[in-house]
């Protein structure tokens, strides 16, 4: 296997996130290309606002619904409850999988709105809003050179969309990808290049982390 020192780390979801995860793992030499910008869209700010009950996937949605002010929000893992309770809300958080939101709207008892992204992953039982766009981005000029280059590429894949999108990006990739998917779901949605794959245990940054030293040889199954 060669060293884990030869791989390089692509880098795709936006640029905060990016550099975030990086930070998390800064023996990879990363190079930040994001896949997705995210912009905000027309909405009902002001329904969002004075809404009693909010389901969050993705913390890209909180500063949408406003300040918190020990509102509930349902939250899909930790670092989305994180970012909302530093926005006031009282959360509740599943483990990572949309499906572990269900029972929290189950047992709910007040009305919630789910204010999302125009690409949602999956539909949840609730009332939805669509509050920001996640717009296409090619691959900037670096991330296209580590990918014409020799060494094998680490490549985490955190949506079924970026993983399509990527898939489309690799018309001139010449290296080994060593791809890290976040879930089943988004493993089946890479239609790219073959090569070594893994799937995060569980749906979280903390698990990625694992897989990717796991599959560089930095950690024992």
């Amino acid at each position: 296997m060669p060293s884990r020192m030869t791989a390089g780390l692509l880098l795709t979801r936006p640029e905060a996130d990016s550099r975030r995860f990086a930070a998390m793992l800064p023996e990879f030499r990363a190079v930040i290309s994001p896949v997705l910008r995210i912009e905000p869209v027309a909405h009902d700010a002001a329904r969002l606002r004075a809404a009693r009950g909010l389901v969050f996937t993705s913390a890209h949605a909180v500063a949408s619904a406003g300040p918190g002010r020990g509102r509930l929000a349902l939250c899909v893992g930790g670092r989305t409850a994180q970012v909302a309770r530093e926005a006031g809300f009282e959360t509740r958080e599943g483990n990572g999988f949309a499906d572990s939101l269900f029972p929290l709207i189950e047992s709910a008892e007040t009305p919630l709105i789910h204010p999302h992204g125009r690409y949602l992953a999956r539909e949840l039982p609730v009332e939805g809003m669509v509050v920001y766009d996640q717009i296409a981005q090619p691959l900037n000029e670096d991330a296209r050179a580590l990918l014409a280059g020799e060494a094998p590429v680490l490549l985490p894949l955190f949506s079924p969309r970026s993983a399509r999108l990527l898939a489309g990006y690799m018309t001139d990739c010449r290296a080994e990808l060593w791809i890290a998917a976040i879930s089943p779901a988004v493993a089946q949605a890479w239609q790219g290049p073959s090569g070594r794959q893994i799937i995060a245990e569980t749906p979280i940054a903390g698990a990625m982390i694992s897989a990717i030293r796991l599959m560089a040889g930095m950690e024992q199954s």
